[in-house]
């Protein structure tokens, strides 16, 4: 399993964002600096992480993108979902069709999986991730 890039590059952005804490503001183009990526991408994630509530935008002189809550309470699952939708996998879960079928004894197991895979993720805080990417 594998995370997609733009979940990967959000993962860095958030983390990015975070080091912006107490007030303090950014803008897309100055997270695109700091983490090298494009100022493309990081207008989409930015997009994306505000419509799920992880960022907050305000306008006007002294605005710019925050954090919408503590970094402590946006977890890398939070981050994910916000990119990618909710996690699973497989594509069975989600009601897409299965080319096994009714037949398959192992789809009501997944979302035992997906709940495992998701409480791992939810467990790590942007703040963890972040202390790490500073030590590195």
């Amino acid at each position: 399993m594998r995370l997609s890039n733009l979940a990967d590059y959000a993962i860095v952005t958030m983390c990015a964002a975070s080091r912006h804490c107490g007030g303090g503001r950014s803008s897309a183009a100055e997270l695109a600096a700091e983490t090298g990526l494009p100022v493309p991408t990081v207008q989409k994630l930015v997009s994306k992480l505000s419509a799920a509530g992880l960022l907050r935008s305000t306008r006007g002189a002294g605005g710019g993108l925050q954090l919408a809550r503590p970094a402590a309470a946006i977890s890398v699952a939070d981050i994910v979902e916000a990119v990618e939708g909710p996690i699973a996998l497989t594509a069975c879960i989600d009601g897409s069709d299965c080319s096994i079928g009714p037949d398959c004894s192992v789809r009501p197991h997944w979302p035992l999986v997906n709940d495992a895979l998701r409480g791992a993720l939810a467990a790590i805080p942007l703040t963890q991730l972040a202390r790490i990417e500073e030590m590195a």
